[in-house]
């Protein structure tokens, strides 16, 4: 006779969540997976209407949710998430940084307002929020989790997205500099890094069909969700639940990438070639060793494209 089952590694009864920028797409996929891992989730969208619905859907499915309808990037707005994660279920363990949102346009035509919107939404919402978290964590005394949430954008940089690979990009940088900080206080701070059918990525030509296909009901094929780690939006939300649980107590400051059937830990920028000259360098002795030395092969720019079978 076989004893009790053991408890899932990935339990969060009793943890208490707030997602921003959840009231859909792959936002409400990580609320909604934290929530049926036994999280207490707050949901959070600018719309009121939005964010109300999503944590209706959370409930009905057997969750606890509450929304709160606010647009992120101030204190005022971080500490108003965190506030009422407290108020309603009493503490706050996790902090997932989602909200975000698009001003496409190459450089010169891309404006203050552009840039400023962006950056104030993804990056200063993340610091924001995660620092509104991480003062309740650290009272709370018993540590937390700091999901943040990246772009291929800001590993790689992409096309008219000056102001969203910024952001990006800062935010795998405060991912680790947090990681460091929080250490002491049993603070883990990772970011992901995810790839799906949203409405940001169904707009490139060459996965527009695959995505109608699966609005259709039919399944991508394995060449986007293997080659390409191209997926729904509920193909990302598995990574949330581990890393806001004891099975990850230990990964920190780590960009994760997930999508479709793929998982990846993506490097942090390092030194790939170097070269030395007694007495220090001159602009002609750089120009002399580049392409034979550090510069004979240069780092790509960019997010590859996709690789589409022919027919």
């Amino acid at each position: 006779m076989s004893g009790p089952a053991s408890p899932s590694p990935v339990d969060l009864t009793g943890k208490v969540a707030v997602v921003t920028g959840s009231g859909r797409g792959l936002g409400l996929a990580y609320a909604s997976a934290l929530a049926a891992a036994g999280a207490s989730v707050v949901v959070n969208d600018l719309d009121e209407a939005v964010a109300e619905q999503a944590a209706k859907s959370i409930t009905e499915a057997g969750g606890r949710a509450v929304a709160e309808a606010v647009a992120v990037g101030t204190a005022e707005a971080a500490d108003r998430l965190v506030a009422r994660a407290v108020d309603e279920f009493g503490r706050l363990d996790v902090m997932v940084t989602n909200a975000g949102i698009l001003r496409d346009r190459v450089l010169w035509k891309m404006t203050d307002d552009d840039f400023d919107a962006v950056l104030t939404t993804h990056l200063k919402g993340t610091f924001t929020c995660a620092r509104a978290a991480a003062v309740r964590m650290r009272e709370q005394g018993d540590g937390g989790r700091l999901i943040l949430v990246g772009s291929p954008a800001g590993q790689r940089g992409n096309f008219g997205q000056t102001n969203y690979a910024a952001a990006k990009a800062g935010i795998a940088a405060m991912t680790r500099t947090w990681s460091m900080e929080l250490a002491r206080a049993g603070i883990t701070v990772n970011a992901i890094v995810p790839v799906a059918a949203t409405a940001m990525t169904e707009t490139i030509p060459a996965f527009a069909p695959y995505v109608e296909a699966m609005r259709r009901g039919e399944p991508l094929p394995d060449f986007l969700r293997k080659g390409e780690g191209f997926g729904t939006a509920e193909d990302c939300a598995a990574l949330v639940p581990f890393l806001a649980s004891d099975a990850a107590k230990d990964v920190t400051g780590q960009c994760v990438g997930i999508g479709g059937d793929k998982l990846a830990l993506w490097s942090h920028p390092q030194e790939v070639s170097v070269a030395y000259a007694d007495g220090g360098w001159r602009p002609e002795t750089v120009a002399a060793a580049w392409h034979s030395s550090v510069g004979r092969e240069p780092q790509t720019v960019g997010i590859p494209a996709p690789v589409i079978p022919e027919a």
